[in-house]
C-alpha cells in the first residue's frame, strides 16, 4: 500500500462566527393539525435516545435553495409530521416517561451567513469534523434537553454563494429511518413549490404518510422478559467487572481523535471474500466485525475482557403483526454481539478471525424476532431507565442505504453529507457519488488513533486494490 494512504485525513476549523440575519423563527405547521398528547414507545423513551441526530450538509452555489422556500417548505411539511412541531414534557400519568404535546409550537430556524468561508474549502477539509463546526447549528438556551424544540435547523450561506445546512432532530420521535423520511419529505415540498404532493419528481407514488401512533409497541400486561439481553447487562473480564469500566473511561478520560476511513466497494467486497466460501455475508456485517476487531486492537484491552459490539437491527419487519407502514416512532433495537478480546483478535489476519467476527454480527442479527422485541420493551417498562452496557462496548450506527446523501431541494443535490460532531460511538456514512461506498467515523484515544487505522488498514497491504483508503 502506498504511504500516503495513511496519512492524516484533512481538518476543517472554521474561523470567524456566524453572523444572524435576526432572531430565529418558529416555523408552524401551514394548516391546522392534530392537538393531542402523544405517547412515546419505550423504544423511544430510552435515556440513551435523550439526544438529537445532528446532520450536515453542504450545497454548492447552484445546489443552494432559496431561504424563503426552505422556510415555506418547512411550513407545509410539518403538517404531516407535527410532532416536530411539539414540545416535549414528563408525563402527568407515568413517572419518568416522557410524552409530546402536539401543539404547533413550531420548529426552530435560524438563518445566518459566514462570507469568510466557501464550499469547496469546507469540501477541501470536510472528512474529520472539528468542534468549531458547532457554530453552524444555532445554539437554544434551555434549562433541558426536554425544553428543546424536537426540530432546530439553521441555514448558513456561504461567501460562494452556497449553504450550510444543519438539523438536529430529536432521537425520541424517530430513529435514523424516520429523519430520512423527514428530510426527504421535506425537499419534495420544496421542489413542488405550492403544487400537489401526490407524487413524487417522476411521477412514482410517494412513500407512506408517517404513521405516529406507537401503540403497536406497547409493553405487554404483565410484562414478560424472556432473554437476558446482554446489550443491557454489565459485562466484565475474569467475572469481577474491574476491567470494563475502565476501558470506558480510558475513552472518557483522554483526549480523543477522530478518524475517518472510507472503503470503497473494492475495499468491501475484500473483506466479504475474506468469509467465503463457508459464510455469505453482507457489506455491513463485514464491515462492523472488521471495524469492532480494529477497535479491540488498538485499545489493547485485557485478553479475558468480554467486549461488545452494539448495533440497530431495524424492527419494522421482524415483528408479529409488522409495523404500520410509514411508522414513525423508533423502530429499532440493539443488537449485541460479544467475545473475549483475546479471541475476537487473535489471529488478527486470518480468515478464520474474520469469519468469527462476522458470524458473531450475523447471530446476533438472527436473534432479533418478534419474541426478543417483545421481551426488549418488557424489559424497558420493569427497568426505566435502563442504559445500554457501554463499559466494553464499540456502539455503531449505519446511516448508509437510508438515501440520506441524495437530499435536493430543488437545484441539485448536496456535496456534503455527516454528521456535525464526532464522537466514541462510530458511524457508517454514506459516500456522495459512490452507493456502494461506506465512511467509517470514530473517536479513539489520540495514543490510539494511529494504531486503529493501521488495524483497519492491514487487509489490503497484501493487495492490489488501487482505491485510496483514507479520506
Amino acid at each position: 500500500m502506498e504511504e500516503e494512504a495513511v496519512a492524516p485525513a484533512a481538518e476543517l476549523e472554521i474561523l470567524g462566527e456566524c453572523q444572524y440575519a435576526g432572531e430565529p423563527a418558529m416555523v408552524r405547521p401551514s394548516r391546522p393539525t392534530p392537538r393531542h398528547t402523544l405517547q412515546l414507545s419505550n423504544l423511544d423513551d430510552q435515556r440513551f435516545l435523550r439526544f438529537s441526530i445532528k446532520y450536515l450538509y453542504v450545497f454548492a452555489a447552484p445546489a443552494a435553495a432559496p431561504a424563503d422556500a426552505l422556510r415555506a417548505a418547512l411550513a407545509r411539511v410539518l403538517v404531516d409530521y407535527y410532532p416536530l412541531a411539539g414540545r416535549l414534557r414528563p408525563s402527568d400519568d407515568d413517572e419518568g416517561k416522557l410524552v409530546v404535546d402536539c401543539n404547533a409550537g413550531g420548529a426552530l430556524l435560524a438563518e445566518a451567513c459566514l462570507p469568510g468561508l466557501t464550499a469547496a474549502e469546507f469540501l477541501r477539509g470536510r472528512a474529520r469534523p472539528h468542534k468549531s463546526w458547532r457554530k453552524l447549528l444555532y445554539r437554544v438556551e434551555a434549562q433541558s434537553f426536554v425544553a428543546v424544540p424536537p426540530l432546530v435547523v439553521q441555514v448558513t450561506r456561504l461567501g460562494c454563494g452556497g449553504m450550510i445546512l444543519c438539523t438536529a432532530i430529536n432521537h425520541c420521535l424517530c430513529d435514523g429511518i424516520g429523519t430520512a423520511q423527514f428530510l426527504h419529505a421535506w425537499a419534495r415540498a420544496a421542489r413542488a413549490g405550492d403544487g400537489a404532493l401526490d407524487t413524487d419528481d417522476g411521477g412514482a407514488a410517494l412513500p407512506a404518510p408517517p404513521f405516529h401512533d406507537r401503540r403497536a409497541l406497547r409493553p405487554r400486561c404483565p410484562p414478560r422478559v424472556a432473554f437476558t439481553h446482554p446489550e443491557y447487562n454489565s459485562c466484565g473480564g475474569n467475572g469481577n467487572g474491574n476491567e470494563a469500566p475502565s476501558l470506558l473511561a480510558r475513552l472518557l478520560g483522554q483526549p480523543l481523535a477522530p478518524v475517518s476511513l472510507t472503503f470503497t466497494a473494492a475495499h468491501l467486497l475484500r473483506l466479504k471474500r475474506q468469509c467465503a466460501p463457508s459464510l455469505k455475508c453482507t457489506s455491513f456485517e463485514a464491515l462492523a466485525a472488521h471495524v469492532w476487531r480494529a477497535w479491540v486492537r488498538a485499545l489493547d484491552p485485557p485478553g479475558a475482557l468480554r467486549v461488545k459490539l452494539l448495533f440497530s437491527v431495524n424492527v419494522r419487519r421482524r415483528v408479529k403483526p409488522e409495523l404500520p407502514r410509514g411508522y414513525y416512532g423508533n423502530g429499532f433495537v440493539l443488537g449485541c454481539a460479544e467475545s473475549t478480546a483475546a479471541q475476537l483478535t487473535s489471529p488478527s489476519s486470518s480468515p478464520t478471525a474474520a469469519r468469527y467476527g462476522v458470524r458473531l454480527v450475523q447471530e446476533a442479527k438472527e436473534c432479533v424476532d418478534d419474541d426478543y422485541v417483545r421481551s426488549m420493551v418488557d424489559l424497558l417498562e420493569e427497568r426505566r431507565g435502563a442504559r445500554p452496557d457501554l463499559a466494553a462496548s464499540l456502539v455503531i450506527s449505519a446511516w448508509t442505504r437510508l438515501g440520506l446523501e441524495d437530499l435536493d431541494f430543488g437545484a441539485g443535490t448536496a456535496a456534503h453529507m455527516g454528521p456535525l460532531t464526532s464522537e466514541i460511538y462510530c458511524v457508517f456514512l454514506p459516500v456522495v457519488g459512490d452507493p456502494d461506498g461506506t465512511t467509517v467515523l470514530v473517536s479513539v484515544p489520540q495514543a490510539a488513533a494511529e494504531r486503529f487505522q493501521q488495524c483497519c488498514l492491514g487487509f489490503l497491504k497484501d493487495t492490489d486494490v488501487d482505491a485510496k483508503l483514507l479520506s
